[in-house]
Formats: C-alpha cells, structure tokens, sequence
C-alpha cells in the first residue's frame, strides 16, 4: 500500500470500505487507514524525513487525502445503517389493512365506587363532601381534636411522621384520619355544619385487615338542639341505604376516644347470609368533646354536635363479601374485573 499514490489510496479505501458488510468490518477498515498504525499515520510520520522545503505541500497532500477517506468511511456507516434500518422496518413490517385490535373498557376500582355510593347518599341527606391536604399539621391531627401530648396514637410507632418539628414542637405528619378535614371545614363555616371527609388515610398497621395506608369517612354535624338521636338516626339510614337492605340491626356499644364524649362503636349485624348473627363493628362515633366544640370556634354550651367514622375499605368488604383487605391493593385484574361495570 506504500507504493499507492493519493488518488489510488483513496480509491482502494472505496473498495475496502465498500466491501465491508457491517459495523465491524468497517471500523476494521478504517482502523487500516486511519487508525494509530494506520496507513495515512504511517506516512505522516514519516514527513520529517523529508526536506523542510517539501514537508508543507506533502503534508498538505496527505492531510487532503485523509479528509477524503474519511468522507468515505462516513459515508459507508451512513449506509451500513440505513440498510440495518430497511432490514429491521422490513422484519418488523405491520399489516396496515388488519383490523384494529381496540380497547377494553375499563372499569372503576371497587374503593373508588364506595366512596361514590357514600357521598351520594350523604349528599341526598344534606352533607357536603370535604378534601383536605393528607400531609398534616399536628395541631388538626391531634390538638385540635382533644388528643393528649402522651396519648399513643402520637408515637413514632403508630403515626407516620414527615417532620418532628424544633424544640418539642410536633411538625408534620401523614393524617391517622380525616377528622382534622372537620377541624378545618367547621372553622370556615357558619353552623349548622354538615359534612362528611372521606380520603386516604396512614398508619403503622399492616395485616389481612389492616394497611399502612386505608380510606376512611368521617362525618360531622353541629347544631343547636341535636342529640345522639340524630346520630343513631343518621347512620342508621345510611347503613341501610348503603347496603340496600332493612333487615340490619344496629347497636351502639359503650367506648372511648378524646374527641367525643359520650362515646359509642357501632356494631351492625345482619339477619341473613354468610355473616347473618355475628355483631361486626363498623364505627366509632359519639358527641363532639365541648373541647373540640371550642377549638373550631364555636361555644359548648350553645352548639352540640355529633361524629362518626368508618373505614371505607371495612364497608366494602361486608358489601362484597371480601375476606381480605390486602385484595385492593394488589392490582391483580382477576379480581378488580369482578367490578366493571
């Protein structure tokens, strides 16, 4: 190759590469041109053996040369590729003319139709529907609703803490409950307040009844003159509304939480069917603490109000005979199929 002139170096670089079939092979070729022994290398090295009055124009020469080949390497991997390309396009070729495959309708999530069957009976009683933000501060979470500094719900090992705050001043956290939604609601509303606050809800309890992450349904309603006959009532209607039959019974069972005093589980029990006389509890519930009356603004001795709240994934399950709460969260089309509709 020593003896060729430029144009015959050029040319034989056309035909090696040319010649070469793939990616491979080219870079094989180029690297007997262009590479660190390569031909042009070679010769280029070899310039200061000349005289210093002929180096300018012979390395001139070359470097002309090497522009030249490399123009030719550049345009065969232009090549090499468009033709990897045709032979992809032409293997992977679709049928235009075949007829769409189409879409399955989806569905709603069976949580999801829950949610939509209880705000929809809640509203045709005359509650609104709150949102609030799930990352909360501790003052509606927990203060506000008449919850101690050493209660046990505040813990690190029940509560999911996003900033423990400065000083002994709790911070943020993942809501335990949608009740601080009332706090908030009830302090930019004028009574009577009507208004349930169903959404996510975090705590630090996973099993085949429970999940770090759960939905529930708070409802509030203050006024003058109510009493826990509207509150047994209320849920009353709604249980049956909800599961679209009268033959339930209910009972409220003496209990205890911060924000309510008296203070009642409601129990259900139904008169036929897999779970027919078994009591399942459905609820907390109870009148609003004077405490929490005061800390949305309003006075005790004027307004009574009464709470309740219900775990959305609980209700579901009694109304589709879920035995497993893990079922909902495990995306599996099997059983979320069962829903469509």
């Amino acid at each position: 190759m020593n003896a060729l002139e430029p144009d015959q170096l050029i040319a034989e670089a056309k035909r090696q590469t040319g010649a070469a079939a793939d990616a491979a092979a080219l870079a094989d070729a180029k690297a007997r041109f262009l590479g660190r022994d390569g031909e042009i290398t070679r010769r280029l090295k070899s310039l200061s053996k000349l005289p210093a009055d002929q180096r300018s124009a012979a390395g001139q020469a070359l470097n002309s040369v090497k522009r030249a080949i490399e123009d030719v390497v550049r345009n065969r991997e232009h090549e090499i590729e468009a033709a990897q390309l045709d032979a992809r396009l032409a293997e992977e070729a679709i049928d235009v003319t075949l007829p769409g495959r189409g879409l399955a309708a989806g569905g709603l999530h069976p949580i999801t139709l829950t949610l939509e069957r209880i705000e929809r009976i809640f509203r045709s009683i005359g509650f609104d529907v709150a949102d609030g933000p799930e990352i909360e501060e501790d003052f509606f979470n927990f203060t506000a609703l008449n919850t101690p500094e050493n209660h046990p719900a505040r813990s690190m090992h029940d509560t999911f803490y996003v900033d423990a705050g400065d000083e002994g001043r709790r911070g943020l956290l993942l809501r335990t409950h949608t009740s601080p939604m009332q706090i908030r609601y009830a302090r930019m509303h004028e009574p009577p307040i009507r208004v349930i606050a169903p959404g996510k809800t975090y705590r630090v309890d996973s099993d085949a009844t429970h999940s770090p992450m759960f939905h529930q349904v708070e409802g509030l309603w203050v006024e003058e003159g109510i009493s826990l006959t509207d509150l047994k009532s209320v849920y009353a209607d709604f249980i049956h509304r909800f599961f679209e039959r009268e033959d339930i019974d209910l009972r409220f069972r003496p209990s205890y939480f911060p924000f309510t005093e008296p203070s009642a589980e409601i129990d259900m029990r139904f008169a036929d069917g897999p779970l027919a006389g078994r009591w399942l509890e459905v609820s907390g519930s109870g009148q609003v603490h004077p405490n929490v009356i005061r800390n949305i603004g309003l006075d005790p001795e004027r307004y009574v109000g009464f709470a309740f709240g219900s775990g959305v994934e609980r209700l579901a399950m009694l109304r589709y005979g879920i035995g497993d709460l893990r079922l909902f969260f495990d995306n599996d089309l099997r059983f979320l199929r069962q829903f469509e509709r």
